[in-house]
């Protein structure tokens, strides 16, 4: 096990035999070595800056049915909202007061905006906010639409794979095809975004192998950020019997994906702080970099409930989470806070 961890660690890299065979042999007395070495890895390319991103949620719409997402298609009680252009301009220049230069933009897939609209959108804010880096995720579409987006002035793009095992994905994403989300992650490689993926812990079905998958996926992909989030079930949806996905699996797997894709920009996801009040800082100390705070309308937020009991902050609590984060060793970094690659 020390020799593996040893390789991982020196060379970011395991054959498929060798992840399987450390996971199952992977004991908590090791965690806490396994964190060292990803915060040792970390700091030694961005140092001990974390990044804090401003999260828009502009529609709660979606045409997939994703059998563990509370705002799926299928879901009735869900209470539908969509912001216009001036209302997500407005929510933006509140933040940008506040100082924040990286702003992300996420919705279901709602087809309401088109590509048309999406660009007028990204052209606008993009204007009136040129110091800033855009980052969209809206889902999957078409090449010739991610090239539209990219042209108007998107930087990133966050897609996650949420499972690398195809026939999982099929089973957790009806009428969708993990080949399908493989290539739009590969489209927005070659049209040249800073692309980002990332997994859930805790699905049906989850073994060390499918976990394997992921990290080799992952690996292969080489994307510029990654969110690893747990499983938080939905009272709505297929998977309401399901137990949370465990939040110290989702440290280690943090932890280990820092070891594999060592230059990547990992949040600490909502996901992780809904289930642990600690979650900011053990994410940190495992490996992630990046926080995003919400600027959604206030009117808006709770409405999107992709699980229950969100753990949701405001972009205006900015002094506290600073607080916390001084107090483990690290600093804000308010400035757009793009990949180390993009900075050469």
């Amino acid at each position: 096990m020390k020799k593996l961890l040893r390789k991982l660690y020196d060379e970011n890299n395991l054959k498929r035999e060798e992840i399987i065979y450390l996971l199952n042999n992977i004991t908590k007395d090791m965690y806490p070595i396994i964190f060292e070495m990803a915060q040792n890895t970390v700091k030694n390319i961005y140092g001990n800056r974390i990044f804090i991103r401003g999260l828009m949620e502009f529609s709660n719409y979606c045409r997939n049915n994703c059998i563990y997402c509370g705002i799926r298609k299928d879901n009735k009680y869900v209470d539908r909202y969509r912001l216009s252009k001036d209302e997500i301009i407005y929510s933006l220049e509140e933040a940008h007061y506040l100082g924040y230069r990286t702003f992300v933009l996420q919705s279901g897939e709602d087809m309401y905006y088109t590509s048309e609209l999406m660009v007028e959108i990204i052209q606008e804010i993009k204007t009136k906010f040129p110091d800033t880096a855009l980052t969209l995720s809206i889902g999957e579409r078409d090449f010739y639409e991610y090239e539209m987006f990219f042209n108007a002035g998107v930087d990133r793009f966050l897609l996650r794979h949420e499972t690398a095992t195809p026939n999982l994905y099929s089973m957790l994403h009806p009428n969708m095809s993990f080949e399908n989300r493989k290539a739009c992650l590969y489209n927005l490689k070659k049209l040249g975004y800073q692309v980002g993926a990332g997994f859930i812990v805790g699905l049906p079905y989850e073994d060390n192998e499918v976990i394997a998958d992921n990290l080799l996926f992952l690996k292969e992909l080489n994307p510029e950020m990654i969110g690893i989030g747990p499983l938080v079930p939905h009272p709505q949806t297929p998977l309401h019997r399901m137990k949370p996905g465990s939040v110290q699996k989702t440290l280690l797997f943090i932890a280990l994906t820092r070891l594999f894709v060592p230059k990547a920009l990992m949040p600490v996801t909502t996901a992780l702080n809904t289930l642990d009040e600690d979650g900011i800082e053990k994410g940190i100390k495992a490996g992630g970099n990046v926080l995003m705070l919400n600027l959604s309308p206030i009117h808006v937020r709770n409405k999107y409930e992709i699980y229950k009991n969100k753990e949701s902050r405001d972009v205006s609590e900015i002094k506290s989470i600073e607080k916390r984060i001084n107090n483990i060793g690290y600093i804000i970094d308010m400035s757009r806070g793009d990949h180390i690659d993009w900075l050469k």
